[in-house]
Formats: structure tokens, sequence, C-alpha cells
């Protein structure tokens, strides 16, 4: 009787949901057929557009304003401009990705059927995006050419009341009938990558279809059907629609991103036809609403995607309920729940704090199990996301510090050198012989069935000179060192050009030249990381007292003039990270970092048949960092003896008796590089010998 009261109430919701979407179909057509040519658009160009939110202390720089020259990141985006997407577009426009046979399957132009896992049309979004962003610093016609055909395909497969969503047209499967087809996350990703697209290209055929699929959306979701409360999930949509609202200035859109936001822990935390009964409660951030939260919980990339949109609601409505709430779940990821190398998702399956089953997630504070870390690529990548919100929106420094410790550790982890192999894991320690799961590999692959992650840290990547600025009030906020060239706008309109040049982060000098500005005084504002000890700060040679300790910002307000050179220099000291006493893996352990970057001992620098578990390193082992360019494209690597003790690894405990020890004169490697020379052992935390 019960399973028939359960089958009943099920088939009476698919109903309901069935009229509902056949009643807005029929009513909102002539709504749904509006283009860019009915809407005031901002011509403002930030990968986020911030230009005009009223909440933001330091809003975005138009994409391209920033280019690397050299050093670092531009060695990065060169292999993205040449490898990273090219291979990926390579896949995904194949048979073997079959993202872009899904668009042409649904818009009739091929036969064959839908491929690929429900959030697939999301990738080859974000892979449009990533493409984009090199088109704007390359300008290479064929890009566009090609992203112009693509858009068209799109077109062709979007309904006539804009709904678009290839696995459910391909599948006959009802539209909002169940959250786990990841519609939402599909249509943040149309509308970001559309945003982008009109952005660099002035173009709106890309952007007509995100608002006519908007509309749609509106029209569903705004009167908040009690069926579709529960509809929040992979909440990309969120961030989506803000970015909608910012470039046609249509406030529904931002109306509808906060409807998003207030869903959420409205409903009973049970089973329902629209939710998987294991994603309830905590594991989708439903148990609680997001203005009563204080900790970070459930599927890592949901949360932090869903905490990136609310910072972006913020930036607009001033909410101070909102912010406050992220600043406490800010804490609790950065003070209780986030690995030292920045990464997110402590286990594929736990536990939270309210005893919810959770995965890929958020578990309770300080666990931190080292090689069961999750740490999926795009949790980290989402991170760095959220933090460049709220570095946005509070003006601080130490979001900007979490963003540079995503991307040069946790983030970059997830590709090879070479750039077309990934990781979905990030673990921090790796033995032979450990067992994977599904989305877990021994060494990088050159395709993941869930290719999530991949054209999501490749956006990042091509983006992130993006990051490296930010507009103040009155002036400049550098947010990130690496050889690059900057021309653009202050906010007052005012020109602005200047040159880094550094070697960073292989080395801590940092020298900024003005190559043109504003005769009236103005503030270059420079990050001091948390993890400087100490810096120097010079204005053509001299000094400058700013009185600024690391972890904030040194404001520097003067007349400048071309010429002016400003030289910054932060110590590179090899430093022995513990972890809090609390965190019960790494207790007894440390890890190597030398500014921000994290080090890793892989089994390539140990003596063959030793294993990354006979390791100990000795609590007064000089550790010396020496500039290598013939390893690993060229890294700083880190020698210092260790101890390798002979022991049998058999049984489950055994006598502790007779210990010997070898000596060894290891090499560190950056830890985003491991992995690079074959399959391999990999430990980030290595247990102390203290005397």
């Amino acid at each position: 009787m019960k399973n028939l009261l359960i089958g009943l109430f099920s088939l009476t919701l698919m109903v309901s949901c069935k009229q509902n979407q056949e009643n807005v179909t029929d009513t909102n057509i002539a709504l749904n057929t509006r283009t860019s040519k009915d809407l005031h658009l901002d011509a403002s160009k930030g990968a986020i557009n911030t230009a005009h939110s009223p909440h933001v202390k330091l809003k975005s720089l138009n994409i391209g304003d920033c280019q690397w020259t050299d050093g670092f990141w531009a060695d990065k985006f060169k292999v993205a401009e040449e490898v990273m997407v090219p291979y990926m577009g390579k896949v995904l426009k194949g048979d073997t990705g079959h993202a872009l046979n899904n668009f042409k399957i649904a818009a009739g132009l091929k036969e064959g059927k839908h491929q690929g896992m429900n959030w697939h049309d999301g990738d080859f979004y974000k892979w449009m995006e990533a493409a984009t962003y090199v088109y704007a610093i390359n300008k290479d016609e064929k890009i566009l050419e090609e992203l112009d055909r693509h858009i068209e395909t799109i077109g062709k497969s979007q309904q006539k009341n804009g709904y678009l969503q290839t696995q459910t047209q391909l599948k006959n499967i009802e539209p909002f009938s169940e959250r786990k087809y990841h519609e939402m996350y599909n249509s943040g990703h149309l509308y970001i990558a559309a945003c982008i697209y009109y952005r660099v290209t002035g173009k709106t055929n890309f952007l007509d279809i995100a608002i006519k699929h908007a509309d749609n959306l509106y029209s569903i979701f705004q009167p908040q059907p009690k069926e579709l409360s529960r509809f929040g999930f992979n909440q990309v949509q969120i961030m989506g629609l803000v970015e909608l609202y910012r470039t046609t200035k249509d406030k529904k859109y931002l109306e509808l991103a906060e409807i998003f936001i207030n869903m959420r822990g409205k409903s009973k935390v049970e089973p329902h036809s629209t939710v998987r009964y294991q994603h309830v409660g905590d594991m989708t951030q439903e148990r609680t609403p997001l203005r009563e939260s204080d900790e970070a919980v459930g599927h890592a990339v949901l949360a932090l995607y869903y905490y990136a949109g609310a910072a972006d609601v913020y930036a607009e409505t001033g909410e101070k309920a909102l912010i406050d709430a992220l600043d406490k779940i800010w804490g609790n990821i950065v003070d209780k729940k986030m690995f030292v190398t920045g990464a997110c998702g402590q286990k594929h399956d736990g536990g939270s704090s309210n005893r919810d089953f959770v995965h890929e997630a958020f578990t309770i504070d300080y666990e931190m199990h080292n090689a069961h870390a999750y740490n999926e690529t795009c949790a980290n990548l989402c991170n760095a996301m959220f933090n460049y919100r709220m570095l946005g929106v509070k003006g601080e420094s130490k979001h900007a510090d979490i963003m540079e410790l995503v991307l040069y550790n946790s983030a970059l982890s997830g590709i090879s050198l070479k750039g077309d192999t990934y990781f979905y894991t990030n673990p921090l320690r790796r033995t032979a012989g450990h067992k994977m799961g599904i989305t877990d590999y021994p060494d990088r692959t050159p395709y993941i069935p869930c290719f999530c992650c991949p054209p999501n840290l490749v956006r990042t990547i091509v983006k992130s000179s993006a990051w490296a600025y930010s507009l103040a009030e009155n002036g400049l906020a550098v947010n990130l060192y690496g050889g690059n060239k900057l021309d653009t706008k202050l906010v007052d309109g005012s020109n602005i050009k200047l040159r880094q040049e550094t070697n960073y982060p292989w080395e801590g000098d940092i020298k900024i030249t003005i190559d043109e500005c504003k005769a009236e005084a103005f503030d270059m504002i420079l990050r001091i990381p948390d993890w400087a000890a100490s810096y120097k700060l010079k204005v053509n040679g001299n000094p400058v007292n700013t009185n600024s300790k690391p972890g904030t910002f040194a404001v520097i307000n003067r007349a400048w003039k071309k010429g002016d050179v400003i030289s910054l220099n932060l110590p590179m000291d090899v430093k022995l990270l513990e972890g809090n006493p609390l965190i019960e893996e790494v207790r007894n352990q440390a890890a190597i970092k030398r500014g921000p970057v994290v080090y890793c001992l892989e089994s390539p620098d140990l003596p063959i048949g030793a294993s990354i578990l006979d390791a100990y390193l000795p609590v007064d082992s000089k550790l010396t960092p020496t500039y290598k360019s013939d390893i690993l494209g060229g890294v700083t690597t880190i020698s210092g003896n260790v101890k390798l003790r002979k022991q049998s690894k058999e049984g489950m405990y055994r006598e502790l008796k007779s210990l010997k020890w070898e000596n060894y004169n290891a090499q560190f490697v950056p830890y985003f590089a491991w992995s690079n020379r074959g399959e391999a052992e990999m430990s980030v935390w290595l247990p102390l010998i203290l005397n």
C-alpha cells in the first residue's frame, strides 16, 4: 500500500509538472522571442562584469586588458592556446567526447543518440568560453568562425519556447522532472559563455539564445511552484543569471537568481520525485537556508558554485545577511575544511555535521585524510572563483591569497604539463596499489567520461590574466604577480598602462613600471601575501613604509608619472608547515612550502624500490631551493636530507623494534607537477623525526 501511494504521488507530481511546463510553453512563446535588440546591453567586458555593481570594492578588468607576457603564466597560456584548447575541442567535437554531436542530433543535422553525462552540454559551453578567452588575446579569426558555426548549431537545437538541454530532448525526458539532469548547471554555463562571447566579440548571436532560454526559465520558476521548490542542485544558473542581468540590465534575471537562493532550506528534507533519495539535506545544501548557514556542507562543487552565485547576488543587492553568512562559510572552509593546497572536498563519501550522507563533499571539521582526499579539480577551481568574488565585494587580500594558493597548486595538478591529460581527483598522498574510485586514476588520462573538470580548468587558465588586477575607487589593486602588461582605464575613465616583470613564483623580486597614467594622485595597491614573513617595497629605489602586514594590501598614494618603478621583494624562504593538532591525519607530519608553491616527495626522486611510506623528514634537515630548467618544464626544486626506514609493511600491527635508517638526499618537486614522469607514488605530508 505504501509503495502504491508513493507511486500515485509521483504520477500526480509528474502530471502537474507537465501541465505547468505546457502552460508556460503556450503562454510565453511571445515573451521568449525577445532578443538582445529589445534590451539595453552593457558594453563592459569583465570576465565577471562588476563595472557597475554597487556593492563591489574592487571591480573587474575588461577581458584582454591584461596579458601575460613572460614567465610562469605566459608559458601556461601558450600551452593552453596551442594544446589545451585545441586538443579539448577535438575531443568534444569528435566521437569520444560527443558533445557537439549531441547538439547536431538535437538540431536535426545528424542521426544518433545522446552520449555523455547529464552535464555534458555545460562542458561544451565551458570549452567555448575558454576558446573565446584565447580569441580575446590572439585575435585569431579562425576561432571566431568556428565558434559561430557551433552557435548556429546550438541555436537550431533550441526549442521554440527557449528550452535547451540535449539529453532530455533526445531521450524524451520531461523538462524539469528530476534535478539529476543538471538543467540548472547547463543553463548557467550557457549564460556565462554567451555573455563572455558578447563581451569579447560584440556579437549577439549566442546571447540571443541565452536570453530566450533564461526567459523560459523565469516563466517557469518565478511563480515558485511547489513541485519545483527543491530544484536547485548544481546551481551554476545563479552566477549565470547575474551575469545575464549585468549584460542586459533586465532585473528579472537578478530576481530569479535570488529566488533560487531563497528556495534552499524551505522544503522538508525527504525523498521526492524530483530528488534522488541520496541527494537530500546537506548533500545539496538544502537543509539550512543560506542566510542561517555557518559552515560549508555537502558536495563541494555544488556548494562552492552556490556560494559564488550568492556573492554575485550580494554584489548587486548589498544584503547584509547574505555577506554575513558567506563570511562565516568562508572562515569554516579556510580554517577547518581546506587542504594545504587550497583544495576542497574532503571525501568521496562521508557524513555531514548533521549526519546526512554526502558525496564528493565537505564533511566534518578537520577530517582531512591525505590518501583518500577527493579534492575534485572543479571544487578547487570553484574555491578560487568564490574567493575572486569575495575579493571584489570585501576588498580584502586574504581572498586573493586563496586564489593564488589554488592556482599554483590544486588547480594545475589537474592537468599535465603538456596540457592533454587530466586528473579528476587530487589527493595529497598516493601509494602503489591504492584502490581507485571510478573518477580516480593512477596517472593522468586523456579523457574522463565525467568531463566537467578539464574545460573548467582550461577556461580558468586562459582567463587568469583578468584576475591579476582589480580597479579600486581611485586606483589599481595588484592581485596576482607574473610577467604581464596592462592597458586599461581606471574607474574615473583615465588611462593607465604598466608592465610587470618578475620570475615569480620561483623568485620574489617584482618590478612594476608605469608607462602611462593620469597626473592626479591615485592608489597603487599591492598584495602582500600571507605567506611572506617580511617584504621590501620601494618606489624609484626609495624605501616605502606603508605599515602593511603580510596578508593585507599595501597602499601607495601619490602623483605617479611615466617611468615610475615600484619594486617589491618577497623573501622566498622554504618553510615547514604543520597542521592544526585536531587534524588527526597530519599529526607529527610536515609539508614543505616555498612562496605560494606547495611541494611533494615523489617516487622518481627516491631510490629504486623505496616507497613513499619509507620516507621521514628530520625537522632540522637543511632544505635548499634550486631552479632547474631541465626538469618538469623548468621549476624550482628543493633538496634536503630524508631518512628512509627499512620496515616491514605486513600485518595490521607489529612490535616496534630495531629501527633502521638510511640517509638520502631527496628532491622535492612542486605538487602541481607530480605524475609528469610516469605513474608514481607521492606525498605532500611526511612524518617528522624530531631529533
